[in-house]
């Protein structure tokens, strides 16, 4: 196959992203197949990176993915021009039986880049364009979860409509408070990586804590915070989820933070499989798999869930579209453990994206 990673990205998670896409670029088989690597920079641009990047991380396994971004090397996209035409650099095609997304966040897994492909006319890993964006948008995710019972940790959503002046300031801080009792915990709707997320123990620190979530997002989750430990389960197919082993966070810090996932080397054990009764495996991934599939999800993603170390209650918390994605995450280690090994499970999902878009192409668009 002619195949397209695509990393970097107009996102708070860019550099997670170089480091997971260098590890799917090594696992590709290089027999039969040709790797094309762009990157996206941080003001939005592509640009294909020199065949010499590929050798070199394939030389050195430890070395993340750089973007080098020069005019010359500036990819454009016709829409139309499907795998043979629709990425161009310098007048010349750049061929692409399938791209395969390793981008985190924003513009990566919220359904704009998923647009983009449908346009140009190329398959492409991952979920489509409505399900990528109601998964990154952790409020409509819960409202459909909750629609279809599935356990959910209660919330209240604000915006910056709703932040706007003193007056609503208040009044959205006496909501909370009248819900949910101190502390709370803070996002940002549709931010990943634990980025603007923390935690607030007065109203003072609430007012602080959702000031600085307005700043990744205009949409912002509060949540009561609940002592609680961290379940993973990784899920991949089109339409019908097939589940793995779950594993398990256990941070050495208050939660699982940003700093706690990619920058302190010792700020929490991963543990697969995560230490589970039968009977907790059992309803781990059963929910893993009602959550996939209550989004019309295809191709992979990690289901996120809390269990309470106080009364052992199991909750839905997320679901990400495009995890982690190095031999050490998560998600690659919890399908190693089900039985995928790591580079099987790249081509699982390159062949994934191929037939879901042979099948999406027989559809009628034009009346006879």
């Amino acid at each position: 196959m002619n195949i397209v990673i695509v990393y970097g990205g107009k996102s708070g998670e860019h550099e997670v992203s170089l480091v997971s896409a260098a590890s799917v670029a090594r696992n590709i088989p290089e027999a039969g197949n040709t790797v094309s690597l762009i990157g996206i920079a941080k003001n939005g641009a592509w640009y294909l990176q020199d065949s010499a990047l590929l050798t070199k991380i394939r030389e050195n396994t430890t070395l993340p993915l750089s973007i080098q971004g020069d005019e010359v090397h500036r990819v454009n996209i016709v829409p139309g021009g499907g795998s043979a035409g629709a990425l161009v650099c310098s007048g010349t095609p750049i061929p692409a039986d399938v791209v395969f997304p390793v981008l985190h966040g924003t513009y990566g897994e919220d359904g704009t880049i998923q647009g983009l492909f449908e346009m140009a006319e190329i398959p492409y890993v991952g979920g489509g364009v409505m399900s990528s964006s109601l998964a990154m948008d952790k409020e409509k995710t819960k409202i459909i979860w909750q629609a279809l019972d599935l356990p959910i940790v209660p919330f209240v959503a604000l915006t910056t409509r709703q932040w706007i002046t003193d007056e609503k300031k208040v009044a959205a801080c006496n909501s909370v408070e009248q819900k949910f009792p101190w502390p709370v915990f803070v996002k940002p709707a549709c931010a990943g990586s634990s980025v603007g997320a923390a935690k607030a123990n007065t109203r003072e620190e609430l007012i602080t804590r959702i000031n600085e979530a307005f700043i990744w997002d205009k949409k912002v989750l509060i949540e009561p915070f609940i002592s609680a430990r961290e379940i993973e389960c990784s899920v991949t197919g089109n339409g019908k989820a097939t589940t793995y082993i779950p594993g398990e966070i256990v941070p050495n810090r208050e939660f699982y933070d940003y700093q706690a996932k990619y920058q302190d080397p010792d700020g929490a054990a991963l543990t697969v499989p995560a230490n589970l009764s039968p009977e907790q495996t059992k309803k781990v991934t059963s929910l893993a798999a009602k959550a996939y599939e209550a989004l019309d999800l295809d191709g992979m993603a990690r289901v996120d869930f809390f269990i309470d170390k106080k009364n052992g209650e199991l909750y839905l918390n997320e679901i990400n579209t495009i995890p982690g994605f190095t031999p050490i995450s998560m998600f690659s280690r919890m399908c190693e453990a089900g039985g995928l090994n790591y580079q099987d499970l790249v081509m699982a999902l390159l062949d994934l994206a191929r037939e879901r878009f042979t099948s999406s192409r027989t559809l009628q668009t034009d009346r006879p």
